[in-house]
């Protein structure tokens, strides 16, 4: 066997996105992944729940802490959303906020909403906002070089102190 030189970063989290059941249709609430966290499951990356919106961890972090604001209820459209969702999706994002700024002194924030297919939402018909904390450096030279994010903590481990922190 020929050795090929390439490292390897191991990043086994990411087998259960590999090999898991993903829905076949995201447009249909049941096979909609954001709809299914809408229950509480030991072991989630949920670290809030509101009365219309939760946040949750994003399983392919841009940076530590990423997280998405979203509703429960499956719409993709912005004004689709009711005065309620509305104020709570803004006021769980501020929240978010707040609590990243406690639990690990970001520099700066990106927030934001894809809002279709073409504007890079990967799960467009279920509506969610960004939140991603920035460090300044934070887009190093193996990001830029190699296309790859490493990533100093295990979800879990930032779930539990978002969850501690939340509030």
């Amino acid at each position: 066997m020929t050795e090929d030189r390439l490292q390897r970063l191991w990043t086994p989290y990411r087998m259960a996105y590999v090999a898991g059941d993903r829905p076949a249709d995201e447009h249909e609430p049941s096979g909609c992944p954001f709809c299914a966290m809408g229950e509480p499951r030991d072991g989630d990356l949920v670290v809030h729940r509101g009365e219309t919106c939760f946040a949750v961890l994003n399983l392919h972090p841009y940076n530590p802490g990423h997280l998405m604001v979203l509703p429960y209820r499956h719409v993709s459209d912005l004004e689709a959303l009711t005065e309620d969702e509305s104020r709570e999706l803004l006021a769980t994002t501020t929240t978010a906020v707040r609590t990243l700024k406690t639990v690990s002194s970001p520099h700066a924030f990106n927030i934001g909403l894809n809002l279709g297919a073409a504007a890079g939402g990967s799960l467009s018909a279920h509506l969610h906002q960004h939140v991603v904390p920035r460090w300044g450096g934070d887009a190093n030279f193996i990001t830029v070089l190699a296309d790859t994010k490493v990533l100093p903590q295990l979800l879990e481990d930032t779930a539990d102190l978002l969850r501690e922190a939340w509030d």
